[in-house]
């Protein structure tokens, strides 16, 4: 072993011989260190290191793509995929369930929801979206400060080489307000190790220092500084919020000043050890377990290494800015910031180099960009992108997908899964990045427009900018915009920007639970003007025009459709039309009813979104028309949208459909096509649709049922559903004339009348087969009389999970369904609860050994069970996972019982020896957490001796005392437990309730003995 780790060091100390530096832009070397370490030296000898040197086991990095985690959208640290051994539901017969001490390098993402540095990158030299993390971790207590303080000092200093008057250190300061104590252990550990304590240091200043109070600890060996932090709860507490597991960490920094005036810091190695549970009252609690949690990001160890100020000087970015100065012809990169960086083109080197590594990372590990979630994370960092390289590097076409093999070259050995998928990540990186150049193009030419017509003090308004971002492909999000307005010293309409997105949230909303909307709306006055005009109904066929790709895809052939303007309607035009009024042009900023000749977007119908997009009159391609809705009425197609301009009667227009929202609707009207015959499969050819609601985001399907579906029934669906899904079969769809549907046994359609023609949407058999009465086969697989636009193939639904159902009235059941990458993140959710449940049933098995244990695992049952009734999961394993719950919770309790029951008795009887049963009065101190148990103690002293009052102080954490009090039944009614309770608790400033004979009560005092004097005082005066 000993052999291995100095192979380790001398092989990292080659490769800092040989390495050579980038040669970009001169820096001061940070280090005395002459030669920098390669990236990939010095990741090898951190694993090597713990691995060889001290016994740890290498796991391999967990997907950027979370398991069963609905908290997060990526893995952004690396105890994440540890969080059930944190959490104590780690399934004992796992692999994990053996872990003691393990070390790995994480793959991070650090982008959208609560830890997001998307912003941030680019404006500085040192924040990334993707990042790896070097951990090390014990569990169980199998080491804990003494070996992780060592063991990081050892590798900094003796492997690394890092000069030990480089490095501060830190330990908690401790926290009055909670009541915490300083971490003098660690203290003393780092002072074992050579550091010494001063009081006070000078801040430092400049670029990535790390800006301490300068009133807290610091200790150092001869001029080693170290510097204590005040508690940070977030920060130490991992990703449990505001309840979990906790502790204090000890962080290691390096002095980018090198002794040279005021010290640089910069933080490399944060140490947390887990020694408390928050519990939801704010208290901590000892953990049953301790375990050591570490984390140091590998770019800013090899900065310090390579002697840089900047992550981006170094090997594992220097690639990338070579490879993106030759393909885009841009000045080299100098690493400026700010005023510096004239033309933002040192911004755009970055965003670009941190971007292309987030997405090759994420679509190697099955996240890509999509329409919500992380895969709309990474739709916005494509985007962002596309604009840096396009606008200020000036890159040609396709320039982002030729950087994702500099990716793999610089990661691949490490990450081998970058490798496997490089061809299809450069495949979808430039097709998405292809798909945003004309948008992009377009969005910047509207946001030009808008601007010269701006005064010098105005904002942008903010419809343009929505529309920007809600126009379909168009898809400029908005924090683009943001950007691109900052660059140009404009500032966006915030205000008018929320009261947009308020009203969006809104009609969402109204879509999950459709209500008649007070909409732009084709009455039966408007409708008969028409007809008198002679206008016929608006072509929608276009709609139906989309093929499959050979590459899997789809093409929509018409998402580019002409049209003219035949008719508008204004905001305020009446219920009744008057002649010409209610066609006139409509002007800007009204929200307006577009009637066209002819269109591609499909009308909400048959319980399906309509499309959204826009459209721009022809000649005038800047100016965008988001169309926000469609709606059918008489075979007419009125169009709602926002209008920036004047438009009229006769204009010329090109209909933009959103091709991804149409993509998304057209997955999940095949899925329900698929569920409702999965449904008649489980519950008998009789079973009928009460009706329907899609969008891309979620389904809502109404069956008529004479019982709730159990969960044998809702597992037996998805199943079905599943199968289908697998054998990826064909969509055929088809207009032909109503009669020949008539008699077609097992065809479903619902209550309504059809036109004539009629589509036909069978699946897996042609729509000529299907109605053929002789063939049966409309028995056999789904065929519906549907007007909703549909996959080809089966395969596109990936997969189906119903997570809701719900009765709406009696014999009618309402199920919510979701399919796709959601469906497949809700069964890793639903995996992981069960895991967590077999291993509370485990523990619960194994039984406590005291009521403060046994209390844990109940509120870990409660939690389980608020987890279990929130989580998006399949509904057959949340059923089957409430009724497990319920069993354990009422096992759990009665434990709880059993425990305080016995631990009052030994409480009672040790008081009943202090206190000798003659007497008529006991008021004392006893050691418990629990009021329970101190009511019980009380009550069963009075048992013993009928004639006693007992009342009993418990001193708590923080200073907070539990009371409870007993009045013999002789001493009443002048003697009542509830007064006596609530002078004892009024004193130490808190609150008491119960009745004449018993009561209970808390408080918080310092002084407990005059607390106990106020209650023996009070007792006496009524006795």
């Amino acid at each position: 072993m000993a052999a291995s780790v100095a192979a380790a060091v001398g092989g990292l100390r080659r490769a800092i011989r040989r390495s050579p530096s980038w040669r970009g832009p001169s820096r001061r070397p940070l280090s005395s260190e002459p030669p920098p370490a390669q990236a990939s030296a010095v990741r090898d000898a951190f694993l090597s290191f713990f691995r060889d040197r001290h016994g740890h086991r290498l796991v391999p990095s967990a997907s950027v793509r979370p398991r069963g985690d609905p908290s997060l959208l990526f893995v952004n640290a690396g105890m994440n995929q540890f969080k059930p051994i944190f959490l104590g539901t780690v399934d004992p017969r796992s692999e994990m369930a053996g872990f003691r001490r393990v070390a790995n390098s994480q793959k991070c993402v650090r982008a959208g929801g609560s830890h997001n540095d998307l912003e941030d990158v680019g404006r500085d030299l040192s924040h990334h979206t993707f990042f790896e993390m070097l951990g090390n971790w014990a569990f169980g207590g199998e080491y804990f400060k003494e070996e992780a303080c060592s063991m990081a000092w050892e590798l900094l200093t003796q492997v690394y080489g890092i000069p030990e008057d480089r490095l501060w250190v830190s330990y908690f300061g401790g926290d009055p307000k909670a009541g915490l104590d300083p971490d003098l252990e660690s203290r003393d550990i780092w002072l074992s190790l050579g550091l010494t304590e001063r009081r006070s240091w000078q801040r430092g200043s400049g670029f990535g220092v790390c800006c301490l109070p300068t009133t807290h600890l610091a200790f150092f060996p001869g001029c080693l500084p170290a510097v204590c932090f005040p508690l940070d709860h977030k920060r130490t507490s991992g990703r449990w919020g505001d309840t979990g597991p906790c502790g204090p960490c000890t962080e290691i920094h390096y002095d980018l000043a090198g002794g040279m005036g005021a010290p640089e810091l910069v933080e490399l190695w944060n140490l947390v050890f887990m020694q408390h549970n928050r519990e939801a009252d704010g208290s901590l609690q000892p953990l049953p377990q301790r375990h050591v949690d570490t984390g140091m990001g590998l770019e800013r160890l090899v900065a310090v290494l390579q002697g840089r100020r900047s992550t981006y000087d170094t090997d594992l970015f220097s690639p990338l800015l070579s490879a993106i100065h030759q393909g885009c012809g841009a000045p080299p990169y100098l690493g400026r910031v700010g005023a510096a960086d004239e033309g933002r083109t040192d911004m755009a080197y970055r965003v670009v180099a941190d971007h292309i590594r987030t997405l090759s990372v994420c679509i190697a590990d099955g996240v890509s960009p999509g329409m919500s979630g992380a895969p709309l994370v990474l739709r916005r960092i494509l985007r962002r992108a596309v604009r840096f390289s396009t606008e200020i590097l000036r890159a040609p076409p396709g320039f982002l997908g030729s950087l994702v093999p500099v990716v793999v070259e610089t990661l691949g050995d490490t990450y081998p899964e970058l490798q496997k998928n490089s061809a299809q990540i450069a495949t979808l990186v430039s097709e998405d990045e292809a798909a945003f150049l004309a948008s992009l193009q377009r969005g910047r030419r509207i946001i030009e427009r808008t601007l010269r017509r701006l005064g010098p003090s105005d904002v942008f308004p903010a419809d343009v900018a929505w529309s920007l971002s809600m126009s379909g492909d168009l898809g400029l999000p908005l924090d683009l915009v943001e950007l691109m307005l900052e660059e140009k010293g404009v500032q966006l309409d915030s205000a008018g920007l929320a009261r947009l997105a308020q009203e969006e949230a809104q009609h969402r909303a109204q879509q999950a639970e459709p209500v008649e909307e007070q909409g732009l709306r084709l009455n039966i006055h408007a409708l008969g003007e028409l007809q008198r005009r002679g206008l016929p109904p608006t072509d929608d066929s276009p709609k139906y025009h989309y093929c499959l790709r050979p590459s899997g895809g789809y093409a929509l052939i018409t998402t580019f459709c002409p049209g003219r303007v035949w008719h508008l309607r204004g905001p305020g035009a009446p219920a009744v039309y008057r002649g010409r009024n209610s066609c006139g042009p409509v002007g800007e900023g009204q929200r307006c009813g577009i009637l066209l000749d002819r269109t591609n977007f499909y009308a909400e119908q048959g319980g399906q979104a309509s499309d959204r997009g826009y459209l721009v009159r022809v000649g005038q391609q800047d100016v965008l028309f988001p169309v926000a809705r469609a709606q059918v009425c008489g075979g007419f197609i009125l169009h709602e949208a926002v209008a920036p301009e004047c438009l009229k009667v006769g204009d010329a227009v090109q209909l933009h459909v959103d091709k991804s929202w149409r993509l998304g609707c057209m997955e999940k009207h095949t899925a329900i096509h698929l569920l409702n015959w999965a449904l008649r499969q489980a519950l008998g050819p009789g079973t009928e649709q009460r009706g329907s609601h899609l969008n891309p985001e979620r389904l809502r399907f109404d069956v008529a049922t004479q019982a709730p579906l159990t969960p044998e029934q809702l597992r037996a669906v998805e199943s079905t559903v599943q199968e289908a899904v697998l054998q990826d079969e064909a969509v055929y769809m088809e207009e032909v004339a109503l009669a020949l549907t008539a008699h077609v046994p097992g065809l479903r359609c619902l209550d309504e009348v059809y036109p004539d023609p009629v589509r036909v949407v069978s699946v897996g058999v042609p729509v000529a087969q299907a109605l053929d009465p002789a063939s049966q086969a409309a028995l056999q697989t789904s065929v519906e009389l549907c007007c909703g636009t549909h996959l080809l193939r089966t395969g596109a639904v990936g997969d189906l999970v119903i997570v809701g159902e719900r009765q709406l009235t009696k014999g009618t059941t309402r199920l919510l369904a979701i399919t796709g990458e959601q469906a497949q993140q809700a069964r890793e959710v639903g995996q992981s609860l069960a895991q967590e449940v077999e291993a509370a049933t485990e523990r619960l098995s194994r039984g406590s050994r005291d009521v403060v244990e046994a209390q844990q695992l109940s509120k870990d049952m409660g939690r389980l069970i608020d987890a279990v009734d929130t989580a998006v999961m399949p509904q057959w394993q949340r059923r089957e996972l409430q009724a497990t719950l319920k069993v354990l919770q009422r096992r759990a309790n009665t434990a709880i019982r059993k425990l305080e029951i016995r631990q009052a008795a030994q409480k009672a009887q040790e008081l009943l020896q202090r206190h000798p049963p003659e007497g008529s009065l006991i008021v004392d101190t006893v050691s418990t957490e629990s009021l329970s148990v101190l009511v019980k103690v009380v009550r069963q002293l009075c048992e013993q001796v009928p004639g006693m009052s007992v009342l009993l102080l418990s001193p708590q954490p923080l200073g907070h005392v539990l009371c409870a009090c007993q009045v013999a039944q002789s001493a009443t009614p002048a003697f009542t437990a509830e007064a006596w309770a609530l002078a004892v608790c009024s004193h130490m400033g808190g609150k008491a309730w119960g009745s004449r004979v018993v009561a209970q009560g808390t408080g918080s005092t310092a002084d407990l003995e005059a607390a106990l004097s106020t209650a023996r005082a009070y007792a006496l005066s009524q006795l």
